[in-house]
């Protein structure tokens, strides 16, 4: 099992990326996943028009500077006009992206009638021109990448055009493929076909394929892996609110033993981290409101998990979110 993910001349020694989540991996998410050990994130997924807009405003800081320490990352990009995705795609490597990711996998029900994301699924042409057209107006030193889901339907033409965007994307220059198991009809229901994956990454050959879909745990990750012989995973729900997942891949792939979960101790200890970071980069006003949606997940973690859910909800600034903590998360 490989052990490097290579896109491109962009080098990276560890084969598990953190996913492009819409409304999660902002700055302090990216940082959290950094300090447990992903060696490359995607910032949330960006619409081409908000990408264009927000470049000449203020709310910029908040999404579009990266800090030094926040390398290699990678921007994906949303939308429906080429015209639009190329500017959308060079303002975003002037702000200093490593990577640009199209998506074409997005199955949220107004993004698909504004024939964007997963509704691309159905048109190879004006996929391929999109991915040609980004290709040759980025440096080539910045690589090119795609996500895809397994069709947008379960029908064999609806994998036939998934093929021909794969096949076309590698043709025009992309470095790799991100495959998510599920049609695009089906969000998130039911289970990730990563029988599918394997069949995509037999046929790639060489070629880099990324597989995602239902990766909640360091075993299942590694299982995944062998079995598909896939060139790597993003990890996308199963790390929110859940960071040490990066760090137990890392352990699993040295073969070393697992170890113990995070204590309540050290639980908070980066929940507060998290919430320092978030508070720097967004204000006090701000962040109370923005880290409640990851206290939903990092609950998840809590022998009380309804109750301590609640509580982070509940939370409307700073000292309410300590009080959360001092009240649930003591090792006593």
């Amino acid at each position: 099992m490989k052990l490097m993910l290579r896109f491109d001349d962009l080098k990276l020694p560890f084969p598990v990326i953190q996913a492009a989540l819409s409304g999660y991996s902002d700055a302090p998410m990216r940082q959290i996943s950094r300090e447990f050990g992903a060696g490359f994130t995607l910032c949330e997924v960006f619409l081409d028009q908000f990408v264009v807009h927000v470049s000449q405003g203020k709310k910029s800081r908040f999404y579009l500077n990266i800090h030094a320490s926040d390398h290699p990352t990678g921007a994906q990009l949303l939308g429906s006009e080429p015209n639009l995705f190329v500017s959308a795609a060079k303002r975003l490597v002037e702000f200093g992206f490593d990577l640009i990711d199209l998506n074409f996998a997005c199955p949220v029900k107004k993004v698909l009638g504004r024939c964007r994301g997963g509704y691309l699924m159905t048109d190879p042409p004006k996929a391929l021109e999109i991915v040609e057209r980004v290709r040759e107006s980025i440096p080539a030193s910045i690589p090119l990448t795609i996500k895809l889901r397994k069709g947008f339907d379960g029908s064999a033409q609806s994998e036939d055009r998934f093929y021909a965007i794969l096949d076309g994307g590698f043709v025009r220059g992309i470095a790799a493929a991100t495959v998510h198991g599920r049609t695009v009809l089906q969000r998130y229901d039911g289970v990730s076909d990563w029988d599918f994956i394997g069949r995509v990454k037999r046929h790639a050959g060489t070629r880099v394929i990324l597989g995602s879909g239902d990766l909640f745990d360091a075993e299942t990750v590694i299982r995944r892996m062998k079995e598909t012989g896939v060139d790597g995973v993003a990890l996308a729900r199963g790390v929110i609110g859940n960071p040490w997942l990066f760090s137990q891949v890392h352990t699993a792939l040295a073969g070393d033993p697992m170890p113990s979960p995070p204590s309540l101790a050290e639980q908070a200890a980066v929940i507060m981290r998290h919430y320092d970071l978030s508070e720097t980069l967004y204000g006090a006003h701000r962040s109370a409101s923005d880290m409640r949606k990851f206290g939903v997940y990092y609950a998840k973690l809590h022998p009380q998990q309804t109750a301590v859910r609640d509580a982070f909800v509940r939370a409307k600034n700073r000292d309410d979110w300590l009080a959360v903590l001092r009240t649930w998360y003591r090792d006593d």
